[in-house]
């Protein structure tokens, strides 16, 4: 290949005709173009161009003839002329370097353009060696040798620290180079020593050197200091609860670090050796205190840290399965102990209370079970217990009412207990239906068609006693009193049976009333036979009907008022 570049100068030469000195730059090994006239044209009148230098002719070429090597040294089997006239010189080397002339005859004319040719070659390779073992903060040490070959012109070395160029301070910096040529090829070997006063920041520092664009591998360094301080640093996973493991871990800045450690836990010394940590199991909330980290060979460079065991203590009574019946009170008592602030929620069943139970006086709708959890930040504790209130089964209210073909009776029984209780009817009928079993109240409905007027009685039981009632259905369609649920429970019973009894004295007496005008009426006409001297012979068969009378009438007033 050919290469080659035109530097211009001012110098002068001596000879016929002199123009400026062209400079070219060519490549070790390479072949070298040195130009005619800056490679201008040829003129049209060319005679003879010739090539020579100091110790004399290389080649010469007539107009329109091949060029011929006229010389007989080392350069005899190297030169060639280019079609433009150029000096054409292979595997160059260094003892090239010297001044080419190119003579042209030109018609009366002669010209010579003289060219200084250089040689150059980039060095092979760039390495650090000597490296030292480690660098100690504040001491000079020869941190390594930089080395390039086979250059030329001699290659500049420079140091980096982390890609930033390291400028010699003549003091935590010294840099010395030399630089060696070789007597056979004429390259230069070049060689930098970098002296330096190693930082604590230098420990993880990547060291290069570099000529041209040739970079060394990046080489690190151990950076060695003595411990100045120590930290006690507390590992846990969690907020340091009892029952939990609490990690010491002992940091010293030196390097290397130290290995062995004494540990003060609560006033007792524990060495730890090639660690640098101790664990502290199952903690209590007697752990709470100062420890303490210190290293075996200087007591005096300590850290402490106090360390606080937080804790929780609850108690609920009462707990597991208590049973209690109807109407009972229950004392509910929840004690807590902890080192913190606390947070107290009750469930039933599950679902989330807005405040803390009471049971002053139980129903059956208390039945469930209670949970309660308490917290304090991560630390959660939790007790339940399962309350069963019991008691004998209760009718709260029987009724009845008319089917809508006004045949068909339903007769209903509202009872509540615990254990659920059982209903039963003292007749037989169809769409006997029952409704779910909550909170102790349990409701049955039994349809009938009554042949006869009926007493129904109802009764409710389970393993702790039974209830009855009785409700009076007729065959007949249910008057306008019937449409009214006849209902009987434990508040109202008394009003019932008022209500019915009113109605029957109201009817007897009306018919009392009744029967006791027409006697006084009777009466008063046979006063009036009296004072006329007649006499009443039927007074007292008069009066045996009007008896009959009034009995029948209260008797039918009687039936009216049944079902």
């Amino acid at each position: 290949s050919h290469a080659g570049l035109c530097l211009h100068s001012n110098i002068l030469g001596a000879g016929k005709v002199v123009n400026g000195m062209d400079t070219v730059i060519g490549l070790y090994g390479e072949t070298i173009e040195v130009p005619c006239n800056n490679g201008a044209p040829k003129p049209k009148d060319l005679f003879m161009t010739k090539w020579k230098y100091d110790d004399g002719d290389l080649l010469t070429q007539l107009k329109d003839q091949d060029a011929s090597v006229i010389a007989t040294d080392k350069y005899k089997d190297r030169v060639s002329m280019a079609e433009n006239s150029s000096l054409l010189i292979a595997a160059a080397t260094l003892k090239d370097e010297k001044t080419f002339t190119c003579m042209v005859v030109a018609g009366a004319d002669i010209s010579e353009y003289p060219v200084k040719l250089l040689i150059h070659k980039a060095p092979t390779g760039v390495e650090i060696t000597a490296l030292a073992t480690e660098l100690e903060i504040g001491k000079p040490t020869q941190l390594g040798q930089c080395s390039t070959s086979d250059a030329n012109p001699a290659a500049s070395i420079t140091w980096f620290k982390n890609k930033k160029p390291l400028v010699a301070d003549g003091k935590g910096i010294i840099i010395s180079s030399k630089v060696k040529v070789d007597e056979v090829t004429g390259l230069t070997t070049t060689s930098s020593i970098l002296q330096y006063t190693a930082e604590k920041g230098d420990t993880a520092a990547l060291f290069t050197c570099g000529a041209l664009n040739t970079l060394s591998s990046p080489v690190s360094f151990t950076v060695t200091y003595p411990t100045e301080r120590i930290s006690l640093h507390v590992i846990s996973k969690g907020p340091l609860m009892e029952g939990a493991n609490v990690t010491l871990k002992c940091k010293a800045d030196g390097n290397p670090p130290p290995t062995s450690f004494n540990f003060h836990i609560l006033g007792k010394v524990v060495k730890v050796e090639n660690s640098d940590s101790y664990t502290v199991t199952d903690v209590t909330r007697e752990s709470t205190g100062e420890y303490k980290c210190s290293i075996i060979d200087n007591a005096k460079m300590e850290d402490s840290k106090n360390i606080t065991i937080n804790y929780l203590d609850m108690s609920l009574s009462p707990s597991g399965k208590v049973m209690k019946s109807f109407g009972e009170t229950l004392a509910l008592t929840l004690q807590t102990h902890a080192s913190g602030e606390l947070k107290v929620s009750w469930t039933k069943d599950n679902g989330k209370l807005d405040s803390r139970p009471t049971f002053d006086k139980l129903t059956y709708s208390d039945s469930g079970k209670y949970e309660v959890v308490v917290t304090m930040g991560a630390l959660i504790k939790k007790a339940s217990f399962e309350l069963v209130v019991e008691g004998v089964p209760v009718i709260r209210r029987v009724a009845k009412r008319r089917g809508e073909d006004g045949q068909h009776k339903v007769l209903t029984c509202e009872a509540e207990g615990s254990p659920k209780p059982t209903v039963a009817w003292s007749v037989n009928g169809t769409s006997a239906d029952e409704s779910p079993y909550v909170n102790g109240k349990i409701t049955h409905k039994l349809t009938i068609v009554p042949t006869v007027n009926l007493t129904v009685v109802c009764t409710v039981s389970n393993e702790l006693g039974q209830d009855t009632r009785t409700i009076n259905v007729s065959t007949c369609n249910l008057s306008e009193q019937d449409k009214v649920s006849a209902t009987i429970n434990s508040s109202d019973e008394g009003d019932t049976t008022k209500l019915v009894v009113g109605v029957i004295v109201g009817l007897l007496l009306a018919t009392v009333v009744v029967g006791l005008a027409y006697w006084l009426y009777m009466k008063k006409s046979k006063q009036g036979s009296w004072k006329t001297g007649e006499k009443e012979d039927g007074s007292t068969e008069e009066s045996k009907k009007l008896e009959e009378k009034i009995e029948e009438k209260l008797e039918e007033n009687s039936q009216k008022v049944e079902v």
